[in-house]
This record gives structure tokens, sequence and C-alpha cells, in this order.
């Protein structure tokens, strides 16, 4: 029997990226799925985790996901704090 896929809602995707962005680590896919606060289909999941990669905010690599993507507010301040070259 085939698994049906679902389209995650908006909220669903904003969970995923806050448990991600939290984490401040590279993570598994298994230690994902348990710090996030409600359970997720694992074919959900796998589309969101393909939209944020397809959106430059997380990398999947061997050792797990990692959140990389940096919000404007964040690189503004960065950027008042770097020196010139």
């Amino acid at each position: 029997m085939q698994e049906q896929k679902h389209s995650p809602t908006l909220n669903t995707v904003l969970m995923v990226e806050r448990t991600l962005k939290n984490a401040e680590e590279v993570i598994t896919l298994a230690e994902l799925k348990r710090r996030l606060p409600s359970k997720i289909m694992h074919s959900t999941l796998i589309t969101i985790l393909n939209y944020l990669q397809l959106s430059g905010k997380i990398i999947i690599g061997i050792k797990g996901i990692l959140w990389v993507f940096v919000d404007r507010r964040e690189l503004n301040r960065l950027i008042e704090k770097g020196i010139e070259i």
C-alpha cells in the first residue's frame, strides 16, 4: 500500500523551521523528529525539508541537517559589527 503524500500546512512548515533554527547545531532526522513539538508524517517532513533546502534555509549533509539562513535583522546586526576592509 502506497503512503499518501500530504501537503504541509504553513503552521507545520513554521514549526519545523523553528525547531531547526533553535537546534543551533547539525541534527539528524531522527533527532529532529524527537524535538518537534507534535508528530508529522514522514513524507510530509521530507517535503518540508526539500522545500527548506531548495529555498536556502537548510543544508542536508551526511551528518544531518543544519539551519543556515540568516534573517535580515541578524544580517544587519552582523554588518554593523563588521570591519570594513
